[in-house]
């Protein structure tokens, strides 16, 4: 759920900037602020400025603050944001149109925090059903060492938790940068191929590669 004051505060927060925005930040705020509109320049000054506060966190720090902070956004599904059934929106877009699904929750967070230097061996996007809702739904997993159980970011349950402790959610399959697995009951999964084999990823992948921007089609910048 959205927090309007945090929310309001947060996005407030680059007219007091405490780090100095490198030419890409820039660029992109500047981008971002052209097409969508000043608050949403704002939003991703204020993304930046998460990145930047948040660079010499430990990975258990940088994880609360990546979640947190995505976590503020709306909710709303591709149908009634993007009109397609199913969109995966670059960070860039989601922040822009202030609101998004579940997978762009998920791919906000995980780019982030590749961006913040955690491991790509150490995080995967899941797809998992989530039970109570009936729906298929996205999460981001962290896997501190590699026989470690996940902990899971998500955007219906914002605390931090261990994957045995969501049984309300069962495991489709996985996937991150360059691998993808089919998951077992609750286990690691079994490796699939390369992730490329997922054209919704190649083509999130390429927009991001030229910072290609879409418009809504409806406004939930309120």
């Amino acid at each position: 759920m959205r927090k309007q004051a945090t929310l309001f505060l947060m996005f407030l927060l680059p007219s007091i900037v405490t780090f100095a925005l490198n030419g890409t930040d820039t660029q992109w705020i500047n981008k971002v602020a052209s097409f969508y509109g000043e608050r949403a320049g704002k939003r991703v000054a204020a993304w930046r400025n998460v990145v930047a506060e948040s660079a010499d966190l430990s990975e258990t720090q940088k994880l609360e603050a990546v979640n947190n902070f995505f976590n503020q956004l709306y909710f709303v599904n591709d149908i009634d944001l993007w009109g397609k059934k199913d969109y995966w929106a670059t960070p860039l877009e989601f922040l822009g149109s202030a609101a998004g699904d579940c997978e762009d929750f998920s791919i906000a967070k995980y780019f982030t925090l590749r961006e913040l230097g955690i491991d790509d061996k150490k995080l995967r996007l899941v797809y998992v059903k989530a039970i109570k809702l009936n729906q298929f739904h996205m999460v981001v997993a962290y896997y501190p060492t590699a026989s470690s159980e996940p902990v899971l970011l998500d955007n219906i349950d914002p605390e931090i938790k261990k994957a045995s402790k969501r049984r309300d959610l069962l495991p489709v399959y996985s996937f991150n940068g360059s691998r993808l697995w089919l998951m077992k009951e609750r286990g690691k999964g079994e490796l699939a191929g390369k992730s490329s084999r997922l054209g919704l990823w190649n083509d999130l992948r390429a927009r991001m590669g030229s910072v290609k921007l879409n418009r809504p089609i409806k406004n939930y910048d309120g």
